[in-house]
């Protein structure tokens, strides 16, 4: 099976990343999954949607979990979550 041509992956454009990627105080927009499982309709029933503003709030002392703000409110995500959310950087 071939790759949907129409899929911007990040290293294809830097301008996205991935949400475990971005640094404390880095601003984005949710682009999009990669990948559709339990765990990303659990975050996305969380308020973690494509469309939704998303900064990065703070790193445990160990990297992982990673606390941002969504919606106004903060949630923690673990490195395994945030490494499959694609954020398009704001300036």
């Amino acid at each position: 099976m071939f790759a949907d041509p129409t899929i911007i992956m990040p290293e294809n454009n830097p301008k996205i990343i991935f949400l475990s990627q971005m640094s404390v105080g880095q601003r984005g927009i949710i682009h999009d999954f990669t990948v559709e499982s339990d765990d990303c309709e659990r975050i996305e029933e969380m308020g973690v949607t494509p469309g939704e503003a998303v900064e990065v709030v703070r790193y445990a002392p160990l990297g992982d979990p990673i606390e941002i703000k969504v919606r106004g409110y903060l949630l923690s995500l673990r490195k395994e979550e945030a490494d499959r959310i694609e954020v398009r950087l704001t300036a």
